[in-house]
């Protein structure tokens, strides 16, 4: 990309009002949080397709990662996924990912796969069983502490297929005692990021079916429990942005799941089915930013990678994941709101809409190429890893890694 596409770029957002310096810091800033499971052996629920080379264990999954942050500067912290990267000493993997210039980031509790929570964990009819539950919350808590982290991805696959299977209000309470007891337990700096889904595992009902119950529970519990959105967790049809704008102004969105889905948690790479959704979230979220009152809130709203890469290799299909987050952050960077707001307010319906299109026309390569450049890295992340050694150096691991 030449010194001349940059120059022309810049002269077209001068023209439109657009402070690129404004922009570039922003998009300096940007951090996604890639998770540990992204790199190991992943698949659908029909089967897992082993690769060569993905990482045996938690250690060498940090490994991976730290090659994505190298060309992309932007995954400086890790997602965990507890018992899937269980290990004896959590100091000892809190210091390999700081020596690799990494953090371990949110914790994930999987109460899904253990033989005993095949009708629930947290809401199952068996005390003994949601006992057993929360402890496995507690013991997150306490990994959490030893690795630094602050964040809890909470999940739950609890639900029933058939009407008179459970009780639902019964299952309700049950799953608000569970993360009240959690909530008990964490420090001050500790957040519960309460995620939902409409359905699957179970078919008839799940426990947090949708956003309204997951902001219902987090009001309840305080301001340290706050919503996770899962672009992959909707119905098709949603209004992805909505919510997000509304839990907003709520002061309880904390964070994403990014992914992408033609049908339903299909858990493709984020962007690859439909960018113009991300790059609408985007726009909500900074729209937001605009008000002073909203802005601390937006800050810290923690964007996390997760998705199954069940047929792409591991670390370049991260690599795609995390440049297509940044590419509609870019995009969304570039939309003048004074503009749309003085369209809207003229009740110019084509104008205002148009107003938020335009900056999704616009090819950001030559701007992300620029700030790479000043930051020292690779004008294409991708050529670059696929040009080091590393990928040919991991097929020593042989196939039969890390695997959910």
């Amino acid at each position: 990309m030449s010194d001349k596409a940059y120059a022309l770029f810049e002269e077209q957002q001068q023209q439109r009002g657009i402070d690129l310096e404004q922009v570039k810091a922003k998009l300096k800033a940007l951090s996604i949080e890639t998770p540990s499971w992204g790199y190991g052996d992943s698949g659908t629920r029909f089967k897992v397709f082993q690769k060569t080379g993905v990482p045996r264990d938690p250690f060498e999954k940090l490994e991976d990662a730290a090659q994505v942050h190298a060309v992309t500067g932007l995954c400086p912290s890790v997602a965990i996924h507890i018992p899937w990267d269980t290990v004896d000493n959590y100091g000892k993997l809190r210091s390999h990912a700081e020596s690799l210039g990494l953090q371990i980031g949110a914790v994930n509790p999987n109460l899904f796969q253990d033989e005993d929570y095949m009708l629930g964990s947290v809401t199952n009819v068996d005390p003994a069983i949601r006992r057993k539950a929360i402890n496995h919350l507690l013991e997150c808590v306490d990994i959490a502490k030893e690795t630094g982290s602050n964040d809890f991805s909470l999940w739950f696959a609890d639900g029933t297929n058939y009407p008179g299977q459970g009780d639902i209000r019964k299952r309700k309470n049950w799953m608000l005692e569970a993360l009240s007891e959690m909530y008990k337990a964490l420090t001050p700096d500790m957040r519960m990021l309460i995620e939902y889904k409409a359905f699957e595992p179970a078919f008839y009902h799940t426990d947090i079916a949708d956003w309204g119950m997951a902001y219902n529970f987090a009001t309840k519990l305080g301001p340290q429990a706050q919503v996770l959105v899962d672009t992959g967790h909707h119905l098709p049809g949603a209004n992805v942005e909505h919510i997000v704008a509304f839990l907003i102004d709520e002061k309880r969105l904390g964070g994403f799941h990014f992914n992408s889905y033609k049908y339903a948690d299909d858990d493709l790479i984020v962007g690859s089915a439909n960018p113009y959704e991300l790059f609408l979230i985007f726009y909500q979220i900074l729209n937001a930013a605009q008000d002073a009152d909203i802005r601390h809130t937006v800050d810290k709203i923690a964007y996390l990678i997760d998705q199954s890469h069940n047929i792409e290799p591991k670390i370049p299909a991260m690599i795609r994941s995390v440049l297509n987050v940044q590419t509609q952050y870019a995009k969304a960077l570039l939309i003048n709101h004074a503009e749309v707001e003085e369209a809207a307010s003229r009740q110019d319906v084509l104008g205002a809409e148009d107003a938020v299109r335009q900056a999704f026309e616009f090819d950001v390569a030559p701007l992300l190429r620029a700030i790479r450049e000043e930051q020292g890295l690779p004008a294409d992340p991708m050529k670059a890893y696929l040009a080091s050694e590393y990928g040919t150096q991991i097929l020593q691991r042989g196939k039969g890694g890390a695997s959910w």
